[in-house]
C-alpha cells in the first residue's frame, strides 16, 4: 500500500536531509574566513555580486529605464529560466551562508550551529522552517536574507509587530553592516535605516526615543571606543578593550530591548530602497495599496516584490488570513442612527428575540424580534426596499451586543473602542470593524461615534504575500496546519531538529467541572511553585481571564507581573525577565512571543541559572485550550528551550469557550454525574480525546472558512492584479507606453460605446457623471516656468462625432502642445478614471458578494454566481472608463494658471493623505503618505468661458449662475 500513499498523498514537509549535503561544504570554508581582515570578509559581497551580475541577471536598477515591453521581457525571461537567479545563489550559498556566520561572529559573539544552518537552506528553498522556541529563529533569517539581498532587488523580513522589526534590525543588522548591506526599518508611524554612525549625531539637550540626552563633543566617547561599532570585530583582536556603552547595551540586552540611537529616521522610500528590510505585515501592505492610490512615480514606496521571510508565519498567513487590509475615507451616516438602534436593543431577549450563533459569530431575529423592531421604527416591513438598511443597523447593534465584549473583543481607551487582536492579546490602535459594526458598539459603550468609511483600496494577506515570486517563513509550530500551508501558498513546512536533546515534561490536563474551581486550584498551584522559587509563566486567552485570574493571585498572596493588550509597551521587557527566581507572569494569549525567556533572567549569570535548573526549569501553566493546537504548542514551547528542563501543563474546565461549544452532550452529561468538588480535577481518558476531537473539529471549520474566504477573494484579487498592473505600467511608463495604453482605450471601445455615450450600469454612470465633473483637472502639460497648463473640459467632440475624428483631434492637440505634454496629460487622465471607477467597482462587487448567498436557495452555486457576477461587472467598469476616457480626452484645453481641484480629486487626494485603516492591527494610516502642500487659489473664470467643473457648459449656465 505503500506506493498508494505516496501517489494520492502527496507529503506537505520537506526532509532536511536532503540539505546536509550542503553542511560539509560551509564547514570547509569556515578556517580560511577566520583568517580574513574585517576588510577581506566584507570585500565577499562584492565579490557574491558580481557573480550575480557575470550570469547576465539585471536588477531593478539596471531596467529602470527600459520601457515597459522590455522590462518584462526581461522579467518574463529570468522567470522562465528554470529559476535561473535561484541556480546561481544556490552555487555560492555555502560560501555565503560561511561568510554570514563568520559575520556573526565577530559582531554578535555568535556562531551558528549547524541546525541553524540547516533552518537558513529550508529558507532560501522556499519553505517554512520549523524550529522550537529558543533555537535562534531571528539569527537564522539572517543567512537567506544576506544571500537573496545580493541581487539588489531587496528582503522583506516580517514581523509580528513594530517593536521586534525595530529590534530585529539594530540586533541583527550588525551583521549587514559590517558586510556591506543596507538595514530599513518600517513602522506604522515612522522609517529608519539601520546607522552605526547615527547614535553620535544626537544633538545635546535633545532626546532620543528612549528619553535620553545627547552628550557634548567633550562627553562624548573617543573614537577608539566607537571603532567596534563602525565595523571592527572583536574576532580578529583589532578591538581596542573599551566598549562602547551603547553598544555594550544593545549585545546584552539586545534581544529584548532596542537601542533605538542605532536608527536614523528616513522616508519610507529610502527603508525599502534597503537591502533587507524589516517590517510587520500590515505596513508591507498598507504602503503596497497606497503606492496604487499615488499619481506621480517619485511618491513610490515600494519597489516590485521579491522574496519575503515571515517571522510567525503561522500568525499571519493562518490566524490573520481573514483580516483584510482596507485603506478607506469617511461617509456621512448619522450617529443618531447608531445610538437609536444602540437603546432599541436592549430591550431584545436573547432566544425570545434573536438567536446566536457562537461558533459562526452570528446572530439572527426571530419572528417575535422583527415584530418588535418593525413595531420600535413604525415601519410595516423591514424587508422591503425601505427597510432593509434598518435590517442592517439592528443586526449590526444585536451583534455588538451579544458577541462583542468589553475587555474581552475589545477595551475602552481614552474615549474610543481599540480592538484586542484575538491571538495576540495586543491591543490594535488604528483598526477598526467594517460593515457599521466599529459604530454600533461605540453606540453600545457611549463613546463618540466615528464615520463609517468608503473602502478605496483593499487586500488579504493571503493574496498579498502570494504576490512575492519567493516566499519562506518561520516559527515553532508549523506541523498541525502543513495541509492548508502548502494548498493554500504552495509552502512546505521543513521541521528542523533542536540543536540539544528537549527534555521537557509535558504534563496531563487537569480537568475542572466548572472556570470559578479551575483558577482556585491554579493559584494553589502557583503559589506552591512560587514557594520554591520555580518560575512560571500563565497563558490566558483574553484581557478579562487575565484580571480574573490576578485577583485570584493577590488573593493566595503571590506578587506576580501581569502582560497584556494595556501594557503592551513593555511586554518585551517583562516576558524577558520571566525566567528569574520566583517570577509568576501572566500572559495574555501569545504576548511577547518573539522574546526569548532564559533561565534565571536576562541577562542571567551562571549561578541564576543553575538554580533555577535545579528547581525543574520554567513551569508554563495554560488556563484554557485554544481552537488550533499550534496555539497550545507555542504556549508550552517558552518553556524548556535550548535543552533546558521545565514542565507545561493545561487547567480547563467544561466552561471554558472550546468545550462549551464543540464538546458532545454525552461529555457534558457524564461530567455533572461524578460529583466531584467544583476545584477538583478530573482525569479521563474520554475527556482528554474529546478535547483533541474539539480542537481538530475547529481547526477543520476554521481551515474550511479560511479556504471560503479565498475563493471567493480569488475574484477580486484576479480584477485587482489587472487594474494594478494597468496602472503601474502607466505610472512607471514613458510616452510610449502611455500612447500603447490609450491606443488600447480607443480601440477597445470603439463599437462598443459612442464616444459621449452613458454606460447601462446605473451605477458605474454615477461616477461617470462625476468624471465628466471633474475634467480629470490634474497636473498635466508640463511647459515652461511661466505657464502651468492643464488639461480641462472645453468646447470639443459631441457625442455624434465617429471615432477616426478623436484620432486626428489628439494628433492635432500633439502638434500643438507637443507630445511629452499631451501625453503626460492623458498619464492622469487615465490613472484618474482608472481610480475613480475601480473605487466605485470594489463597493459594487462587495454587495455582490453579500447577496449571491441568497441564491442558494435556487439550487445555484454562490461561488459560480459571484464569478459570473464579477466578471459581468468587471467589463462593465471597462466599457464605461473606456467611453468615458475618450470622452475627457476629445475636450482636452491647455490653461494658463490652475484651476480648482474637484470635490471627488480632492477626495482621493484625501484618501492618500488621511485614510482611516480598517481591518489590520498595529498600524496607523498616515504614516507612508505626505501631502502635496499649499493651497492653491481658484482662479478667474469669464461668464462665455468653459465651466472649471469639467462640464462642458459655459461658466454662467453651470456654476456661474446669479454671479
Amino acid at each position: 500500500m505503500a506506493f498508494l500513499t505516496k501517489l494520492f498523498n502527496r507529503s506537505n514537509t520537506k526532509n532536511v536531509k536532503e540539505f546536509e549535503s550542503f553542511m560539509a561544504k560551509i564547514n570547509s570554508f569556515e578556517e580560511g574566513l577566520k583568517k580574513l581582515s574585517d576588510e577581506g570578509l566584507k570585500g565577499k559581497t562584492e565579490e557574491f555580486k558580481r557573480k550575480i551580475q557575470d550570469s547576465g541577471f539585471k536588477n531593478q536598477e539596471e531596467t529602470k529605464n527600459m520601457d515597459s515591453n522590455s522590462r518584462i521581457e526581461v522579467r518574463d525571461k529570468l522567470r522562465g529560466n528554470d529559476n535561473a537567479i535561484d541556480k546561481v545563489l544556490q552555487e555560492i550559498l555555502p560560501e555565503a551562508f560561511a561568510v554570514v556566520r563568520e559575520a556573526s561572529r565577530r559582531t554578535l559573539g555568535q556562531r551558528h550551529f549547524d541546525v541553524q544552518l540547516l533552518g537558513g537552506m529550508a529558507l532560501n528553498s522556499g519553505a517554512i522552517a520549523e524550529m522550537r522556541t529558543g533555537e535562534g529563529k531571528t539569527l537564522v533569517a539572517t543567512l537567506p536574507a544576506y544571500l537573496n539581498a545580493l541581487t539588489g532587488k531587496g528582503v522583506h523580513v516580517v514581523t509580528v509587530n513594530d517593536y521586534l522589526s525595530r529590534r530585529d534590525a539594530v540586533w541583527m543588522g550588525q551583521i549587514y553592516s559590517f558586510l556591506g548591506l543596507t538595514v530599513g526599518v518600517i513602522n506604522s508611524e515612522s522609517s529608519f535605516l539601520y546607522d552605526p554612525a547615527h547614535r553620535n549625531r544626537t544633538p545635546e539637550g535633545v532626546p532620543d526615543s528612549e528619553g535620553r540626552f545627547g552628550a557634548s563633543e567633550g562627553e562624548r566617547e573617543p573614537d577608539a571606543t566607537r571603532a567596534r561599532v563602525d565595523g571592527v570585530s572583536r574576532g580578529t583582536g583589532t578591538d581596542s578593550g573599551v566598549r562602547d556603552p551603547l553598544d555594550k547595551e544593545r549585545d546584552q540586552l539586545g534581544a529584548f530591548k532596542v537601542v533605538h540611537e542605532f536608527l536614523r529616521p528616513v522616508s519610507r522610500r529610502e527603508a525599502y530602497a534597503a537591502d533587507i528590510t524589516y517590517g510587520t505585515n500590515n505596513e508591507f501592505g498598507f504602503d503596497y495599496l497606497r503606492d496604487n492610490l499615488e499619481y506621480s512615480a517619485d511618491r513610490l514606496r515600494q519597489r516590485e516584490p521579491n522574496y519575503a521571510i515571515v517571522d510567525e508565519i503561522d500568525s499571519i498567513l493562518i490566524d490573520e488570513a481573514r483580516t483584510p487590509l482596507i485603506i478607506s475615507a469617511p461617509t456621512r451616516d448619522a450617529e443618531s442612527v447608531y445610538k437609536q438602534f444602540a437603546t432599541l436593543v436592549k430591550s431584545f431577549n436573547l432566544d425570545q428575540d434573536y438567536t446566536v450563533d457562537e461558533k459562526h459569530k452570528s446572530i439572527s431575529l426571530t419572528s417575535d424580534g422583527i415584530t418588535k423592531a418593525e413595531k420600535a421604527l413604525g415601519i410595516d416591513n423591514i424587508y422591503t426596499d425601505k427597510g432593509i438598511k434598518s435590517v442592517h443597523h439592528l443586526e449590526t447593534a444585536i451583534k455588538a451586543q451579544a458577541i462583542y465584549h468589553k475587555d474581552k473583543e475589545y477595551v475602552i481607551k481614552d474615549n474610543q473602542i481599540v480592538i484586542v487582536d484575538e491571538f495576540t492579546g495586543r491591543m490594535q490602535p488604528g483598526r477598526r470593524w467594517s460593515d457599521g459594526l466599529h459604530q454600533a458598539i461605540e453606540a453600545k459603550e457611549g463613546v463618540s461615534v466615528q464615520q463609517e468609511s468608503r473602502t478605496y483600496a483593499s487586500i488579504t494577506f493571503q493574496n498579498f504575500f502570494r504576490m512575492y515570486p519567493k516566499l519562506s517563513g518561520m516559527t515553532g509550530t508549523a506541523a498541525t496546519s502543513a495541509e492548508e500551508f502548502y494548498k493554500v501558498y504552495g509552502l512546505e513546512v521543513a521541521i528542523v531538529p533542536t540543536n540539544k536533546q528537549p527534555i521537557r515534561i509535558d504534563s496531563n490536563d487537569q480537568i475542572f467541572q466548572t472556570e470559578l474551581g479551575k483558577f482556585k486550584a491554579l493559584s494553589r498551584k502557583v503559589k506552591e511553585l512560587h514557594a520554591k522559587g520555580q518560575p512560571v509563566l500563565i497563558g490566558t486567552v483574553s484581557i478579562e481571564k487575565n484580571e480574573l485570574l490576578s485577583q485570584f493571585l493577590k488573593a493566595e498572596g503571590v506578587p506576580h507581573q501581569m502582560l497584556n493588550a494595556k501594557n503592551h509597551e513593555r511586554e518585551g521587557e517583562i516576558i524577558a525577565q520571566a525566567g528569574k527566581k520566583g517570577a509568576v507572569t501572566i500572559a495574555t494569549n501569545m504576548a511577547g512571543r518573539g522574546v526569548d525567556i532564559k533561565l534565571g533572567g536576562n541577562p542571567s549569570t551562571p549561578e541564576a541559572y543553575e538554580e533555577i535548573k535545579s528547581v525543574g526549569g520554567l513551569f508554563v501553566l495554560g488556563t484554557e485550550r485554544h481552537e488550533a493546537r499550534r496555539i497550545d504548542n507555542q504556549l508550552r514551547g517558552r518553556s524548556g528551550r535550548q535543552g533546558d528542563p521545565g514542565q507545561t501543563q493545561f487547567f480547563v474546565s467544561m466552561e471554558d469557550t472550546l468545550m462549551r461549544v464543540f464538546a458532545s452532550d454525552m461529555m457534558k452529561s457524564m461530567m455533572g454525574k461524578l460529583g466531584v468538588a467544583d476545584d477538583e480535577p478530573i482525569e479521563h481518558k474520554l475527556i482528554s480525546r474529546s478535547l483533541e476531537s474539539a480542537q481538530e473539529k475547529i481547526e477543520g471549520f476554521n481551515f474550511d472558512s479560511r479556504k471560503h474566504v479565498l475563493e471567493f477573494d480569488d475574484v477580486i484579487n484576479t480584477q485587482r492584479k489587472s487594474i494594478y498592473g494597468r496602472r503601474r505600467k502607466l505610472l512607471l511608463g514613458k510616452v510610449e507606453d502611455v500612447e500603447s495604453e490609450l491606443l488600447n482605450f480607443i480601440g477597445e471601445s470603439s463599437g462598443k460605446a459612442d464616444v459621449g455615450s452613458e454606460p447601462s450600469s446605473e451605477r458605474h454612470g454615477l461616477v461617470l457623471k462625476q468624471m465628466v465633473n471633474s475634467g480629470a483637472r490634474k497636473d498635466g502639460f508640463a511647459s515652461d516656468s511661466s505657464v502651468r497648463a492643464k488639461p480641462i473640459v472645453g468646447e470639443g467632440l459631441t457625442s455624434a462625432e465617429p471615432e477616426h475624428n478623436l484620432v486626428s483631434i489628439i494628433n492635432k492637440k500633439i502638434a500643438e502642445f507637443g507630445r511629452e505634454n499631451f501625453f503626460d496629460a492623458v498619464r492622469i487622465i487615465l490613472l484618474q478614471a482608472i481610480d475613480m471607477y475601480w473605487v466605485e467597482h470594489l463597493e459594487v462587487m462587495d454587495y455582490t458578494r453579500s447577496s449571491v448567498n441568497l441564491r442558494a436557495y435556487g439550487q445555484r452555486d454562490p461561488l459560480v454566481e459571484y464569478k459570473k457576477e464579477g466578471l459581468r461587472l468587471f467589463k462593465e467598469m471597462n466599457a464605461a472608463m473606456q467611453a468615458q476616457v475618450i470622452k475627457v480626452l476629445s475636450h482636452i484645453v491647455p490653461m494658463v494658471n490652475g484651476v480648482p481641484i474637484n470635490a471627488e480629486q480632492k477626495n482621493l487626494k484625501e484618501v492618500k493623505e488621511n485614510a482611516q485603516i480598517i481591518g489590520a492591527g498595529d498600524g496607523s494610516s498616515n504614516s507612508g503618505a505626505t501631502g502635496a502642500g499649499g493651497v492653491r487659489k481658484e482662479a478667474e473664470v469669464g461668464r462665455n468661458d468653459p465651466c472649471p467643473c469639467g462640464s462642458g457648459k459655459k461658466y454662467k449656465k453651470c456654476h456661474g449662475v446669479g454671479k
